[in-house]
């Protein structure tokens, strides 16, 4: 085995971890159901993206090879070999826990051949009102070619045969995006697939002929948008345009199909898509698992976990609600803040920070980066930056077209702004702007001041109460006047600068934390800990490798992929990678290189260590110097590092979980250090 772990294996081993969570009886039920849902929307999105990019590498006749040394045949074989496995488990995991343990419950997911005829007859009332009228059958002859099948959408294929010809055909019915997974019956506790409902009335559909057989599939696409952006003379209009472009000449790339599916249909459906049988997913229980958020989203707290609700951090909780303006900018000027989300409320700190920056007539100019938002009109800071423009302050907006799935949202996001009067810039050509960046411009007596929050997670309020990020606010000179050059870097014509204290993307950060990996090699006594969501890059593991290798001991805590291999003799035995899984999604980076006795230097952000992050995006990494958030960004390492309950360990090329011992769970200890500090304050 080489020195680099499959990428996409890994991947898929981070969402055997999901898959986990599912099959953890200790959960509360439809927390379970929650991370089933999550376990297949997450490979839905791999298949759109990563099977998608090797699925057009082998057609393309490309032969590259991974950095692992896999071709992108060789890749598909080996990514199969382990969705099957996946799959297998969470079907039967559904089929034999979850299902019958939701029966119990009071959650019924029933059949059609369970119902009354009267509820039968109250559903045929619904089926003709509500559902009929938006169903399309497209029937696949000489004279109707086969339509086109979007991507993830919801589909019955049906045999049926003319009585009078005994002609048999195919035909597609495509079920409603909005229509929901599940049909709830009016006891309120039993819910009927969708599918079956559209099953029972095909009568109705295709009036006077026979079914012969009927059954669901699925279709997925490539969902990657191809934009040559150096040629493209408006940005937005081009990413539109792609859009329109991908959802109607995307390429299949997976099929998934209930079992029972006739063998001519599949074979129909394997050549219409230009797929083949290695592109093929039976399914034995319901398809579309996604689906099951709808059930989560019912109110039953008791089968739920207690709902948390984030604390003020304590330095804006002492804020008065109807403080002078400017308040939080004189309190930033005495220290930096950190703050931790959900545990702390992303409403008193960001959103407020952004709101007293509209109100406080002494505010000259806001700057923000935007790569997701929960989307206007909904969105609180989407319409503070509206009323900063309405009050004549100066406000530009650095939006990511190319956010992957988000691309439309933020283009409806952007022509809103833009109509208010912000000034909108749409990211830049060849590169992602992934850095989570707002800079406040102030008068006052002094001359103008700098006000800064540098984040490790999206601005976007929905998000905020279900992943796990870290953000700074500061009125550092050195930082502020870093984040304006690197604003007019992105806005204007220039060439990028040196910065003072940033770490910045794409072309020094590499070789910046290069430079802090070397410098604990030869510091005698190194010792390096790091935590992010994907560890990737070969350039980075060779320098961590070599670090190992000269004694420093290392920890990394990765949330999902990781290509190195840990604890390997003579190549990495002063490394070890774990990994945290729980209720919130683990998001933040931190870098914390050094000894006490030496010093620490610690630093939070957008980027991860993967190629795009460390090549092809604009990130940022900002230092934490002030002692006491120093000392929070300790206390959470040192939480995360000693976990029993949520963690997983890499050995090798195996990820285990960790043995319970004291049973310390970060996530709920993090919440309760939040409570005490929050009471205290």
């Amino acid at each position: 085995m080489g020195p680099y772990l499959n990428r996409e294996v890994s991947w898929l081993d981070f969402n055997s971890r999901v898959l986990a969570l599912a099959e953890d009886p200790d959960l509360p039920l439809l927390e379970r159901v929650k991370f089933l849902a999550i376990f297949n929307t997450n490979l839905d999105e791999f298949f759109q993206v990563r099977v998608a990019l090797f699925h057009a590498e082998y057609e393309a006749g490309l032969g590259l090879a991974t950095p692992d040394g896999l071709t992108p045949e060789a890749q598909l074989d080996a990514i199969r070999a382990r969705v099957l496995e996946l799959t297998a488990r969470e079907q039967a995991l559904f089929r034999k826990e979850l299902r019958p343990a939701l029966a119990d419950g009071g959650i019924v997911i029933c059949d059609w051949s369970d119902l009354e005829p009267g509820e039968k007859d109250r559903l045929s009332d619904f089926f003709a009102n509500q559902v009929f009228p938006v169903l399309t059958p497209l029937a696949v002859d000489p004279a109707h070619p086969f339509p086109y099948v979007s991507d993830l959408s919801f589909n019955l294929g049906v045999l049926v045969r003319d009585p009078r010809s005994s002609v048999m055909r195919f035909a597609r019915i495509k079920v409603p995006q909005l229509q929901e997974r599940f049909v709830r019956l009016p006891d309120r506790e039993r819910f009927l697939p969708v599918e079956q409902l559209i099953g029972a009335h095909l009568d109705r559909l295709f009036p006077g002929m026979e079914i012969h057989a009927q059954a669901a599939f699925r279709v997925t696409r490539n969902a990657d948008l191809d934009i040559e952006e150096e040629e493209a003379a408006d940005l937005l209009a081009a990413i539109e345009s792609g859009l329109q472009r991908q959802r109607r000449l995307s390429d299949a790339v997976r099929l998934e199909v209930e079992v029972g599916m006739p063998e001519h249909s599949r074979a129909l459906l394997l050549e219409e898509l230009e797929l083949d049988g290695e592109d093929l997913y039976l399914r034995d229980t319901l398809l579309d698992l996604g689906g099951l958020w709808d059930l989560y989203r019912l109110d039953r707290p008791e089968l739920k976990e207690s709902r948390y609700r984030p604390r003020p951090e304590p330095h804006f909780a002492a804020l008065p609600e109807d403080g002078e303006p400017g308040s939080m900018f004189a309190m930033l000027r005495e220290s930096d803040i950190l703050v931790h989300h959900p545990y702390e409320s992303f409403e008193s700190s960001v959103e407020a920070f952004l709101s007293q920056a509209v109100a406080d007539p002494a505010v000259l100019t806001i700057k923000h980066t935007i790569y997701r938002t929960s989307g206007l009109p909904d969105d609180s800071i989407g319409r503070s930056l509206i009323r900063a423009a309405q009050a004549g302050k100066q406000v530009v907006i650095l939006v990511e077209l190319k956010a992957r799935f988000d691309e439309q949202a933020n283009i409806e996001w952007a022509r809103q702004l833009e109509q208010a009067g912000v000034h909108v810039v749409y990211g830049f050509l060849g590169l992602k702007t992934h850095c989570k960046l707002a800079l406040v411009v102030r008068q006052e007596r002094d001359g103008l001041r700098r006000y800064c929050h540098i984040g490790t997670g999206n601005y976007n309020a929905v998000t905020a109460r279900l992943y796990e990020d870290m953000g700074i606010f500061t009125a550092d000179p050195d930082l502020g006047a870093d984040l304006s050059e690197l604003f007019n870097h992105l806005t204007g014509f220039s060439h990028e600068t040196s910065y003072r204290k940033a770490l910045v993307a794409p072309v020094r950060l590499r070789n910046q934390l290069l430079d802090l990996v070397r410098k604990e090699i030869e510091s005698g006594d190194g010792r390096i800990v790091i935590k992010v969501n994907n560890l990737s890059d070969p350039k980075m593991i060779d320098a961590l490798y070599e670090a190992s290798q000269a004694g420093v001991e290392i920890d990394l805590i990765v949330r999902s992929v990781c290509s190195l291999r840990a604890g390997v003799p003579g190549l990495s035995e002063h490394i070890r990678v774990r990994s945290i899984l729980g209720r919130f999604l683990e998001h933040s980076r931190i870098y914390r290189f050094g000894t006490l006795a030496r010093g620490m230097r610690y630093y939070i952000g957008s980027a991860d260590l993967m190629p795009r992050n460390l090549d092809g995006r604009v990130e940022l990494l900002a230092p934490v110097e002030g002692p006491d958030l120093r000392e929070r960004l300790d206390e959470t390492l040192d939480l995360l590092l000693q976990d029993d309950g949520l963690a997983w360990t890499l050995d090798d090329s195996t990820w285990r979980k960790v043995p319970v011992r004291a049973g310390l769970r970060s996530q709920e200890e993090l919440m309760r250090l939040t409570h005490e500090r929050a009471r205290i304050d």
